[in-house]
């Protein structure tokens, strides 16, 4: 039998995405969206939306493909029309970790999956694909987490998971904290920040010190590039011992010495929070 998915959000920028791939796959999709634009995107598409009552109604997975910010107050709302057994799958940990699910439906599966995007190192050849940096054209890994309900659930939370994003590389499993870890953790704490202060030392190259932004530009995408390959093992780390020495006497000034905090679960769920409701900050 074909599984039944209602998607909420079915027609935004990440919602049209994965409603249209698991069209694609043959499930049976109820578009949920209640925006015009949603709404015009979707018919667009050939995709009929839904009103919420009518898609869930009967629904064996629930996709809140909706801002982190009212995913707790939808889930609240739809609780009561949710089957014992439904899965609601969430695309990203922040509500889930801030702990914004309903807590008085035990009999609910929580089922968490989210995209690593497209490795920055490929072996893609189309056009598209290269220049396809969220994936659905490139190929990516995906993590999910089953948070609450029967193990059995996983492989269909991962499988569904695993058509929303395709095509896919790996499929990795851990649990709602990990995935916290990696997102807001890794990605948004600790790779983010270090990316947007890179986009200001161009700045900072071009308006104090004159350097043309294109120069600037083009010499640390470049040395980013050899440095990522080297770091991570892309290619043998070869650099000249004074590069390292450097290395080092820079960390000290740019690098806080605690900054292994923001991976810790505390911080984490604090980001949640402030992901959720808005606090923290």
């Amino acid at each position: 039998m074909t599984t039944s998915i209602a998607i909420l959000g079915s027609g935004g920028k990440m919602g049209f995405r994965i409603t249209k791939k698991l069209v694609d796959a043959g499930y049976d999709v109820r578009a949920v969206e209640i925006g015009d634009a949603g709404r015009s995107r979707l018919a667009e598409a050939g995709i009929t939306a839904t009103d919420a009552e009518t898609g869930v109604k009967g629904a064996q997975v629930v996709v809140l493909a909706l801002p982190d910010n009212i995913i707790g107050k939808v889930a609240a709302d739809l609780s009561p029309q949710l089957e014992s057994g439904t899965m609601l799958l969430i695309l990203d940990a922040a509500a889930p970790y801030a702990g914004d699910l309903p807590k008085d439906r035990p009999d609910l599966t929580f089922f968490i999956g989210h995209p690593c995007h497209p490795p920055l190192f490929n072996d893609e050849t189309e056009w598209d694909a290269r220049r396809d940096y969220h994936g659905g054209v490139a190929k990516q890994s995906i993590v999910c987490a089953l948070m609450q309900g029967p193990e059995e659930h996983y492989a269909l939370g991962e499988e569904i998971c695993k058509a929303m994003w395709s095509p896919i590389i790996n499929s990795y499993r851990v649990t709602t904290e990990q995935l916290a870890i990696l997102e807001p953790g890794l990605s948004e704490m600790v790779a983010m920040p270090f990316v947007d202060t890179m986009v200001e030392a161009v700045e900072e190259c071009e308006k104090k010190y004159g350097i043309p932004r294109e120069a600037a530009l083009d010499f640390l995408i470049g040395h980013l590039n050899v440095e990522i390959a080297m770091w991570f093992g892309y290619s043998p780390k070869v650099p000249s011992d004074a590069a390292l020495r450097l290395m080092r006497f820079a960390k000290g000034v740019v690098v806080r010495d605690e900054w292994r905090e923001a991976l810790s679960p505390a911080k984490v769920k604090e980001a949640a929070e402030l992901i959720v409701y808005g606090k923290g900050a």
